[in-house]
């Protein structure tokens, strides 16, 4: 929801506009961290956590440099300048608009397959 308020909202809320919906994105962020490593980490046997956790950091930390090049990629092509210091401001909003929808529609991406895998292990049943 922050994602798309930050698509959506910003222009007309000024500077509120973005306070609120990237404290819900922060907020749905740390949230999500907390609950997927309890998740993960209370599966493994207690010999293996130590290299369950280096995997959980290596994936976070890929997920974040990659992430961040291609929103960087999508904000560049959002704008449309060649130089982002000279761009109108209009332009950086429009970016900024591009990169935040594109954020929302991999989120429910990745929400419909969650909810799908989901799913399936349910019709599967307990192993």
């Amino acid at each position: 929801m922050g994602c798309l308020a930050l698509a959506l909202i910003p222009e007309m809320w000024g500077i509120g506009g973005y306070l609120v919906p990237l404290a819900l994105v922060t907020a749905g962020y740390a949230l999500f961290q907390v609950a997927n490593n309890t998740a993960i980490m209370t599966g493994i046997h207690a010999g293996q956590r130590g290299a369950a956790s280096a995997m959980l950091s290596l994936s976070r930390n890929l997920g974040l440099i990659t992430g961040a090049s291609v929103m960087g990629a999508i904000f560049a092509f959002g704008a449309g300048s060649g130089d982002i210091a000279l761009a109108a401001p209009a332009k950086v909003a429009a970016g900024t608009r591009t990169t935040f929808a594109a954020a929302t529609l991999l989120l429910t991406l990745a929400l419909g397959i969650g909810a799908r895998a989901q799913q399936k292990g349910r019709a599967s049943g307990p192993a």
